[in-house]
């Protein structure tokens, strides 16, 4: 039998995200790695529909409750874990939402349109090629639009001038654009 057939016939390995996710299944206290690869994105998702920090706090610790909870019912289909997340959250949103309007006495918004599978994934994506920028870079670009900061605010915040927070962000949009081509191709 050649190398070929083995690994037909060899189960595929698991990616490290899956395994993460069945050790977090087996065992809640190793649902730390899950939390750690995926609050920023989740908080970012987040933070751009509220828009009051404190709430897209308490939305973000919210899904990772659900997360967890419901963690032993997740099933593995080869989608980022991400989407699963996000999907909680904007339920998360809507659900906040009608209960604000409810108690407000104000008639309930429309159902928020959930992302497609495709966007979620290319949200993911984006979101991994941000985590590849260099530290520096990747700083702007997440307190410049994950955090939607100024590029004063980040300026002071990084002790650094405005024009060297627009050409970190120039080069980190850049490299961004680059890869995300690349990634197309």
């Amino acid at each position: 039998m050649g190398a070929g057939e083995a690994r037909v016939t060899a189960p595929r390995p698991a990616t490290a995200e899956q395994s993460a996710i069945e050790a977090a299944q087996k065992d809640p206290r190793r649902f730390a790695p899950l939390y750690e690869d995926n609050f920023e994105r989740v908080y970012a998702f987040v933070a751009r529909r509220v828009r009051d920090r404190d709430e897209a706090e308490d939305v973000t610790a919210e899904v990772f409750h659900q997360a967890l909870a419901h963690l032993p019912r997740f099933e593995w289909r080869g989608v980022p874990f991400v989407a699963w997340l996000l999907r909680i959250a904007a339920n998360a949103i809507v659900d906040r939402a009608k209960r604000a309007a409810r108690e407000r006495g104000t008639p309930e918004p429309e159902d928020a349109v959930e992302p497609s599978l495709e966007e979620i994934e290319h949200r993911a994506r984006l979101f991994r090629l941000v985590d590849g920028l260099p530290p520096e870079q990747r700083r702007v670009i997440v307190m410049r639009f994950a955090e939607q900061r100024t590029i004063r605010d980040i300026a002071v915040r990084l002790g650094r001038t405005e024009g060297a927070v627009k050409q970190l962000q120039f080069r980190g949009l850049r490299t961004l654009r680059a890869r995300l081509g690349e990634s197309d191709a």
